[in-house]
């Protein structure tokens, strides 16, 4: 555990001494900021229309506001994701250290899940970004606090899975480029499988919808927490490190 802490120390210092964390920090502040700006002012438009035709109609702001910006925040990711992992393992082979990494005393498991864990406390902080705006809703109005939670849940969920794979991605080459657009196809793709039910209702279709990471993250912004989609998620994390060992068995092999 001590190794493990120490390389992820490390990763997370790695990021924070480049531009790397406050670009993409401020990257997700300008685009989550203006998701949230969008839909709270649907929402008071809404509502003042409803006032001034005089039929008032009850509005959830979790519904109208909460759920639109963390559906919105996880499309966010599928851009993040790939610039976090891109250089978890690429950078390493192009520097050469790699081979010092694979043949020191440190077991696999424990770079591995080092730099997974740094990654994930970068997503981490990323997503804090978006938590700040929704401080304003708690300050001018009463959203329900429990939605939430589980929807943000649901997003370091996620994000952790892709972040697996985009570990795994990296491994398997020198060039960060590569690495980043590779992992972006695999989220990609991963986010696009439901697409299928909209013109299928096969087994087939069934199977793939069921292995996008949206099916599983829907119930989340609902405020709903099912254990079925949390199966998945650590499911998709043990896979994404599982084929990053192997991979890694292979790097200290070949050194």
């Amino acid at each position: 555990m001590t190794n493990i802490w120490i390389i992820c120390r490390k990763e997370l210092k790695s990021y924070f001494a480049s531009p790397i964390a406050y670009g993409l920090m401020a990257f997700f502040a300008l685009i989550s900021g203006y998701f949230f700006y969008a839909a709270t002012a649907i929402f008071v438009s809404r509502g003042m229309e409803s006032q001034m035709m005089g039929r008032p109609m009850p509005m959830d702001v979790n519904e109208w506001v909460i759920r639109p910006v963390l559906m919105n925040v996880s499309v966010i990711g599928l851009f993040l994701i790939p610039m976090i992992t891109m250089r978890l393992f690429a950078e390493e082979k192009r520097s050469g250290t790699i081979e010092l990494l694979a043949t020191s005393p440190v077991r696999d498991f424990e770079i591995i899940l080092g730099k997974w864990f740094a990654a994930l406390l970068m997503y981490i902080a990323i997503l804090a970004v978006s938590a700040l705006n929704i401080l304003i809703l708690f300050a001018y109005g009463s959203p329900d606090w429990r939605p939430l939670l589980v929807g943000y849940f649901g997003l370091i969920l996620q994000g952790g899975c892709l972040l697996a794979i985009g570990t795994f991605i990296s491994t398997t080459t020198r060039n960060q480029i590569i690495a980043g657009v590779g992992t972006f196809a695999i989220c990609l793709l991963l986010w696009v499988l439901d697409w299928v039910t909209a013109f299928e209702t096969t087994a087939t279709s069934k199977v793939l919808s069921y292995l996008s990471v949206v099916t599983h993250f829907e119930p989340f912004s609902k405020g709903v927490l099912d254990s079925k989609d949390i199966i998945f998620y650590f499911s998709v994390i043990v896979f994404g490190l599982f084929l990053t060992a192997r991979s890694m068995e292979s790097l200290r092999w070949r050194s």
